[in-house]
Formats: structure tokens, C-alpha cells, sequence
């Protein structure tokens, strides 16, 4: 909600509040700004007619138009928290989203400061060797299994909190995740299984996954942190369309102090 309009709707809710209810005993009403007791008659600044009026006190029911009148503003004071804090919010969501790069890609939070995660270059591993995998043009789909991995035991990015927190720009239509990486036997990390259908070339992704929370930043830009603790090891954040083989990449270690 834009900041101007949540002004002026609290604005408008404060000209509402000075206006309120002024019953009488036969169950109608009056609307006033304002009204004064003197002996005997009740006097009154009539909002409809803009003027002051007064009516005898025995007419009038002050019981339920003070009872009413105080339900009546808390709720407008609780409506304008609300309406405060909502405007609190956003600021804050504006001020975070601003801090983190438009380039796509991941963001470590590091304290006060955000540091960029490389990309990764992943390889495509098949029976018949590794190719590097192109995100742009992905590599012909070859039925069995194949696999994405990672040259080299860690990652250049280090981590030493067991619940980092980063942020990802993603593109459109593309789905995310944070994944567990796997040692494989000639001292890479595995990222992801693909199974390819015969005939088909249907293509499953099966990868390690780690339950995180998800928050909305902006548009298309999230961020992500596990929902429990991690062990030390070798993770990522990963963005691909499923079926399609164009996963990226960007991994960390996360090694205790």
C-alpha cells in the first residue's frame, strides 16, 4: 500500500473519529461533533445541519452514546496501528529489497554486510564423460542416469552459522531450493540425479533437499534460510526448470568457527 494513501486514510480516519452518535432515549440519533450538559439541556454541534441544537437531558441517552462513542475510537486506534504497522513494514521490506543487487543471482548475508555466492560451474557426468552444462543452451538429454557435479571437494564460499541466510533473484517461471551436496567418488560434489526416459526424454530431478522458510522480497527476489540447524558440509542454492536441464548453481561450505 503506497505511503501517500495510508496518510491520507489515516487522516481520514482521525476526521472520522471527531464525529460520533449522539442518541436519544427513543433509539434515534443525532450526528455531532461534540456535545456540552448544561442543567437541564443537552446541547450539540449538529454535523448534518452545521449548526449548534440542543434537546432536553430526559431525551437524551448519554449512557449509550459515551459507551459507544469509546468502543468506537478504540477500534479506529486499533485500526490506525494496524495500518501504522503495515506502513512500518513495507518501509522495511523497500529497505531490504534495495540492499541486495538487481543482477540475478545469490547473496550471503553476513552480518551487516551482503557478500555475492559465485556461480558454480556445474558438469554434466554421463557414462560417456562430463561436458560442462550450458544454462543457456543445455546439453542434448541422453536416456539413463546422469548426473550434476561440482570439480573439487569445497566450495570457495565459507559459512560458519548453522542457519545462513541468503537471498536469490530468481527468473521467471524457474524453481529454487536449497540442496545438501553429495561427495562423489572422484572427489567432486553431486548436485542433482537426472533419471531420462527412453523413446520420451522425460527428465526427473532428484537432488537432497533442505527444508528452508521462504520469504517474498520483492518481485522475484526471495529470502531463503533453513528451518533447523545444518551440519557442516557442502550445500547450495540451486535454480532450474524442471525437465528442461538447466540447472545454476551456487555453492558454500559451511565449516563452524
Amino acid at each position: 500500500m503506497p505511503r501517500v494513501f495510508i496518510a491520507l486514510l489515516l487522516s481520514a480516519v482521525a476526521l472520522w473519529a471527531a464525529n460520533f452518535r449522539l442518541y436519544l432515549a427513543d433509539g434515534s440519533f443525532h450526528l455531532v461533533r461534540e456535545y456540552q450538559v448544561e442543567g437541564d439541556r443537552v446541547r450539540f454541534y449538529s454535523v448534518e445541519r452545521s449548526e449548534w441544537e440542543e434537546v432536553p437531558l430526559r431525551l437524551a441517552d448519554l449512557k449509550r452514546t459515551v459507551a459507544e462513542r469509546e468502543a468506537h475510537q478504540e477500534t479506529l486506534r486499533k485500526d490506525a496501528a494496524e495500518l501504522a504497522a503495515e506502513e512500518k513494514f513495507e518501509r522495511e521490506q523497500s529497505q531490504e529489497a534495495e540492499r541486495v543487487p538487481q543482477a540475478p543471482g545469490v547473496y550471503l548475508l553476513a552480518g551487516p554486510e551482503l557478500k555475492t555466492v559465485p556461480l558454480a560451474e556445474s558438469k554434466v557426468v554421463t557414462n560417456k564423460g562430463r561436458a560442462v552444462l550450458k544454462v543457456l543452451s543445455p546439453l542434448p538429454m541422453v536416456s539413463g542416469k546422469t548426473t550434476v557435479e561440482i570439480d573439487g571437494e569445497h566450495a570457495a564460499t565459507l559459512v560458519s552459522t548453522n542457519r545462513p541466510e541468503l537471498y536469490i533473484r530468481v527468473a521467471p517461471e524457474k524453481l529454487f531450493g536449497f540442496v545438501r551436496l553429495k561427495p562423489t567418488r572422484k572427489g567432486g560434489r553431486l548436485v542433482q540425479t537426472w533419471t531420462i526416459l527412453p523413446v520420451v526424454k522425460e527428465m526427473t530431478e532428484q537432488q537432497d533437499d533442505i527444508e528452508t522458510f521462504r520469504h517474498e522480497v520483492g518481485d522475484w527476489l526471495f529470502k531463503i534460510w533453513p528451518s533447523s540447524p545444518i551440519e557442516p558440509g557442502e550445500y547450495a542454492v540451486v535454480e532450474y526448470t524442471p525437465g528442461k536441464g538447466d540447472i545454476q548453481t551456487w555453492d558454500f561450505t559451511f565449516r563452524p568457527k
